[in-house]
Formats: C-alpha cells, structure tokens, sequence
C-alpha cells in the first residue's frame, strides 16, 4: 500500500496522486473542478462539514493530476507593509484558480465578497464559491473572476500566470486618492 504523507496531500505532490497536467488555463480547470464537485456531491450528499467535502474534492483533483495547495495562507500588506494576518484560502487549484466551500443553510453576499477579495489579495483571475449543503449542487455554485469577463482564454497562446504566494498581496488604492 502507497502511503502518502499529510504534508504531501496538502501541498498536491503525492507522488501517485499528482502528475500535475501542465498548461491548462482558468477555464479549462474550472471545468474539471466542477466535475469533481458534482462527483463529490453526488457520493457524500449535503449534510456534513465543510472539512470532509474540502478532503474528497482535494482528492479527486489529485487524482486529475491538478495541483492542490490546501488551506493555503493568504498575506495581506497595507501601504507596502505586511500585515502580520492572514487568511486562508480553502483550495487552491493550479496556482490559478481559488475555491472557497461552504456547507451552509444559505449563501450570503459576504461570502461572494470574501472570496472576491481573496482573488484581488492573491492575485487570481476566477474562483469559485461552493454550497455542498445544497439538495442540487447547481444551486450552490458561484462563480467569481477578477478581470476574467470577456478574455479569449481559449487561445493556446495564453500562458497561465504564475503566482509566488511567497510575496504580500499588492497594495489597493485608496478611495481618496482620485486621478484628475
């Protein structure tokens, strides 16, 4: 039996679970996390905690061969300076794409915000909000993007960005400070 070490798990290098598939963009990841959520969904049902739902769909993208960091740390700086706070993303899939799950009675737009601003502090181009408490998963899936409406991200000669999780998110402009 091929053990695997929680840190291995975590971090999406399981030697058997992870080949990484390379070059696929936003969209393309997406779709295979919304595969994997209906699959999830379908096998557990709504009901349980949002960590056991967080495990099963770390691993059925594992085993797509996508990356998956768990519970990844989020740095937020104010005016150039790191913060010493942090959140904490649920999954994060490829270095491209955030996922934030719930296994709540109703969806609330502070959730939306939540994770459109997780996109803008990391920075990420689309995310996906998850309900698995929802009798039909379609009804509890969101789809966040920052900058990603109306972008040709079919075109093969798009790279996907990479992103160093390592450095403080960039710092946002201030309400007040209006160009004239």
């Amino acid at each position: 039996m091929n053990r695997v070490s929680r840190e291995e798990r975590e971090d999406g290098e399981g030697k058997n679970l992870n080949q990484h598939v390379p070059n696929l963009n936003e969209e393309a990841i997406g779709r295979m996390i919304l595969d994997s959520a209906f699959k999830v969904h379908t096998a557990l049902g709504p009901g349980l905690l949002e960590s056991v739902y967080e495990s099963a769909l770390a691993v059925e993208l594992l085993k797509l061969g996508l990356g998956v960091e768990r519970q990844k740390p989020i740095s937020v700086a104010y005016e150039g300076h790191p913060l010493d706070v942090a959140f904490r993303a649920d999954l994060v899939v490829n270095k491209l794409v955030l996922i934030e799950l719930k296994s709540v009675e109703t969806i609330t737009p502070l959730f939306k915000k939540t994770v459109t601003n997780y996109l803008k502090l990391i920075p990420l181009r689309l995310g996906f909000l998850i309900n698995f408490n929802e009798s039909r998963l379609k009804d509890g899936i969101l789809r966040v993007t920052n900058r990603l409406e109306g972008r040709n991200f079919f075109n093969p000669a798009n790279r996907p960005l990479e992103v160093d999780f390592r450095k403080p998110s960039v710092p946002s402009r201030s309400s007040r400070d209006i160009r004239t």
